[in-house]
């Protein structure tokens, strides 16, 4: 395996800018590939939280169990909990979802994955 050294010394020997692109675009794969490889899984019953870079932001810090997946499994259906589902419910800046006077667990659609915390311990 070559070094950091010698890898930089290769990469700046490289003869034009297609060169470099194909280097930049191995070590972008790369990264995301050790990205995901430290991502927790994101499957149906566990329960989590909505994080804080959802939009819009009735819908940060609820929480809940994660349900089916889109067929990518870029984003999940999410049925909160009774408290989340109040929350949502008394949210003066909620406009966008009706939660009926009653309904005890309201189920969010299409959630990013990417906006899902896991709060239930790895091996569940």
């Amino acid at each position: 395996m070559p070094t950091l050294a010698e890898v930089r010394a290769f990469i700046s020997e490289l003869p034009d800018v297609v060169s470099v692109a194909a280097i930049q675009e191995a070590a972008a794969h790369r990264l995301i590939q050790l990205d995901a490889d430290k991502r927790p899984v994101i499957t149906p019953g566990r329960t989590a939280r909505i994080g804080t870079t959802i939009s819009p932001a009735c819908l940060r810090l609820l929480t809940g169990t994660v349900q089916q997946p889109n067929r990518t499994g870029s984003r999940f259906d999410f049925l909160l909990d009774e408290a989340s589902t109040e929350r949502l419910r008394r949210d003066p800046s909620n406009t966008r979802f009706h939660v009926p006077d009653g309904q005890k667990r309201y189920r969010l659609a299409k959630v990013p994955a990417a906006c899902i915390e896991l709060t239930d311990p790895a091996d569940s």
